[in-house]
């Protein structure tokens, strides 16, 4: 469901990308190791259409994102992608819930079928009972979750993911990690996740080896 091809990337003179192929299959978790550097981040944003290769090309569910205008690109990235940065990003001055159905407003969904998907979100990320809660009212853990269940809320094709626990404790890490691969198997969810942590990539369908631009494993 998604295919990229000799992905490049520079900036200025410096070569971040020198030509990646990944191709993912619907219902994997992916994901991406390597040292600091090695392009991981840059190829998610990349993928997630948050930037442009310098050269190659990205197809999901087999439309080439490179060939979409901007407003077309936007409204793709809204429907089909959903991300979960490191840092949840969470608006304070919003509740759980209103967080969550910031992507579905965009997307054009009425409030109350962005509500009653919210909260079935919450529902299955364990969170019923913290809906109205405003992010620094939640845990770590929780704020996490709810940033988990706004990337889910349309529905999307693939969620990206840029070091998702690396802002956590080890026991919220875990809890997480497994959530990831519980929304693989209930909601056949596609995933790719840049990580260091060697837990979450021993969990996944393949881990993608990046060292120097390249994918080497």
């Amino acid at each position: 469901m998604l295919k990229a091809k000799g992905i490049k990337k520079s900036y200025g003179k410096l070569q971040i990308l020198k030509g990646v192929d990944l191709e993912v299959i619907k219902g994997e978790i992916i994901t991406i190791v390597g040292p600091s550097g090695a392009g991981k981040s840059t190829l998610l944003h990349i993928i997630g259409t948050l930037d442009k290769p310098g050269s190659g090309s990205v197809e999901i569910n087999g439309i080439a994102v490179n060939s979409l205008s901007l407003q077309k690109l936007s409204a793709f990235r809204n429907k089909h992608i959903g991300f979960i940065f490191q840092f949840h990003h969470l608006l304070p001055e919003f509740s759980a819930i209103e967080n969550i159905c910031i992507p579905a407003f965009i997307a054009g969904t009425s409030k109350k079928e962005a509500g009653i998907k919210a909260a079935g979100l919450l529902e299955l990320l364990g969170l019923t009972n913290r809906g109205n809660h405003k992010p620094n009212e939640l845990s770590g853990g929780e704020q996490q979750r709810v940033a988990v269940a706004r990337a889910l809320i349309n529905n999307p094709s693939v969620i990206l993911a840029d070091e998702p626990s690396g802002n956590l404790d080890s026991n919220n890490a875990e809890s997480l990690h497994r959530l990831f691969v519980d929304l693989r198997d209930r909601l056949n969810q596609t995933l790719i996740i840049v990580t260091h942590n060697e837990n979450l990539a021993n969990m996944a369908n393949r881990t993608v080896m990046m060292k120097d631009g390249l994918i080497i494993d």
